[in-house]
């Protein structure tokens, strides 16, 4: 009886799929990669690959071309690309929130410039009405993402391969965060627990906020731009690149879909070389990289002799994601501009990874449930990492005042103590419990939106209040005005009652005389 029950909820479920599925043609979408970073594309790769797996076309400006592929176009879009940069010079660019937001509105808007004058894309947008059905982009800080879809008058949905961009957050879905409760992106801690990061949370909140817009009325003086002459259109959905183990919980909109991991793909085979590496250290393996986006090699030599010693000490073998050749390389280091990272991970000889903290790397180490030793470098990284220290399965450690003998310490102690371990495959299994994969959520949203005509029920009405109205200053001002009208009745009773009394009193008492 048990087994036809089952059996039955499994066939409601694939028909129910089917009809929704169903109920949707294939949709022409439109999308824009607009940030020249690798990790930015995998993420949104991702997206459009679970599109075009189940039947739906798409057509993409990237500036990192696959290949086409079946009911899939690529169209190149020559961005100046960020990776293996200079680390010295990317954290002195990008490594204070003071100095990073007026870059990235600096940066969206002229990427935005270049998408926008690629002769593909001027077609697209003078061509009168337009064949796609919506329009998928990423958004970072500025709404100029956004112009293609009200010029042509289609569904938006943006993409955020990162946590929530808090400065942004207002823009997008008329929303803030309570900084009370949610760090801010840049945020050095994954939670606000003592007043102190209370008070730098808010300062960074309300500094984001301003910073941002100013800057952008700043470069519209500066250098207006078409899609500064048209109304900014709300996304129907964002994707975001988010998950409640790797971020802690807060309020989100209805529109926001978190799809954390979604480019994760199923492992495959580890080259040779790499692989009897791997299998043949009996104390097992450390993978350690500090992604794409910086060189390896540009690291200070006091840094990487710090790292050089530690690591020539510990039992285990090594995976040393380096550009070039490495001086006085330790003899249980194998070094290699790529590894895949991924299935290296994924192999159960792999005890340890140490990273920055991109958001990618972070859930391939949540997935494969490996300990994590972080060196958090700037934007969301510390901020990831804390919130894999909150999960008991990861270090974080400042790469700039880096010593020997603390990185062998929290090298051994993420190595020999075991609850590293058993968090991490702990998280693990949390992460991989979902109703749905993240692929089935992006297709099932997409067409939902198609569905609904947009999906306008799903926006937020604090879009709709202006800024005093959404912070309650109006109500705010209308109690003050009653608290004064009621405390003006008072006193104005209280002397009434008291000039009464007094005259009163001197009335009755020459008759008690």
């Amino acid at each position: 009886m048990l087994f036809h029950t089952m059996m039955l909820s499994v066939f409601c479920i694939l028909t129910v799929s089917t009809i929704y599925y169903a109920s949707t043609d294939a949709l022409q979408i439109l999308a824009i990669e607009n940030v020249a970073g690798k990790s930015h594309w995998n993420f949104m790769s991702a997206i459009l690959r679970s599109l075009t797996d189940i039947g739906h076309n798409v057509t993409v400006f990237t500036p990192f071309p696959d290949g086409n592929r079946p009911n899939y176009t690529e169209v190149y879009l020559d961005l100046p690309s960020k990776v293996e940069m200079d680390i010295e010079e990317t954290l002195n660019a990008f490594g204070k929130p003071t100095a990073i937001i007026p870059i990235l509105m600096n940066m969206t808007r002229y990427f935005c410039n270049i998408a926008y004058e690629q002769r593909d894309m001027r077609e697209i947008l003078n061509g009168g009405k337009s064949n796609y059905d919506i329009i998928i982009t990423e958004v970072v800080a500025s709404e100029c993402a956004s112009y293609i879809a009200s010029k042509l008058e289609l569904p938006l949905i943006y993409v955020i391969p990162s946590p929530m961009i808090t400065h942004i957050e207002h823009t997008v879905f008329g929303d803030i965060s309570n900084p009370a409760t949610v760090s801010h992106l840049m945020a050095h801690n994954a939670i606000p627990r003592t007043f102190a990061q209370r008070f730098l949370n808010v300062i960074l909140l309300g500094f984001s906020l301003l910073a941002l817009k100013y800057k952008e009325i700043e470069l519209k003086k500066i250098d207006l731009q078409p899609y500064d002459l048209v109304q900014p259109l709300k996304p129907s959905l964002v994707f975001m690149n988010t998950h409640y183990i790797t971020d802690a919980p807060r309020p989100m909109p209805a529109s926001v879909i978190q799809i954390g991991g979604i480019h994760l793909k199923t492992p495959r085979s580890i080259p040779n070389d790499i692989l009897e590496f791997i299998e043949n250290s009996p104390h097992g393996v450390i993978y350690f990289t500090f992604g794409s986006v910086v060189s390896m090699s540009t690291l200070p030599d006091h840094i990487q002799n710090a790292f050089k010693e530690a690591l020539a000490q510990v039992p285990l073998r090594v995976l040393w994601k380096y550009e070039g050749e490495m001086k006085d390389k330790p003899i249980n280091v194998m070094t290699s501009k790529w590894f895949p990272q991924r299935d290296i991970l994924m192999h159960p000889n792999v005890k340890l990874f140490i990273s920055h903290g991109g958001i990618s790397g972070v859930y391939e180490a949540v997935d494969a449930g490996v300990p994590v030793l972080g060196f958090p470098l700037f934007y969301d990284q510390p901020r990831n990492i804390d919130n894999l220290v909150e999960a008991g399965m990861g270090i974080s450690m400042d790469l700039l005042t880096l010593q020997k003998d603390e990185l062998l310490t929290n090298i051994l102690e993420l190595i020999n103590n075991e609850k590293y371990m058993e968090n991490a495959k702990i998280v693990s299994d949390r992460f991989k419990d979902r109703p749905m994969s993240p692929a089935e959520s992006v297709v099932y949203w997409t067409e939902y939106v198609i569905r609904h005509k947009g999906a306008p029920h799903l926006k937020s009405h604090a879009l709709d209040l202006t800024w005093y109205q959404y912070f309650l200053l109006d109500v705010i001002f209308v109690i003050l005005i009653l608290i004064s009208f009621v405390i003006f009745i008072t006193y104005k009773l209280f002397k009434t009652i008291y000039y009464y009394f007094l005259k009163y009193s001197q009335t009755i008492k020459p008759k008690l005389e």
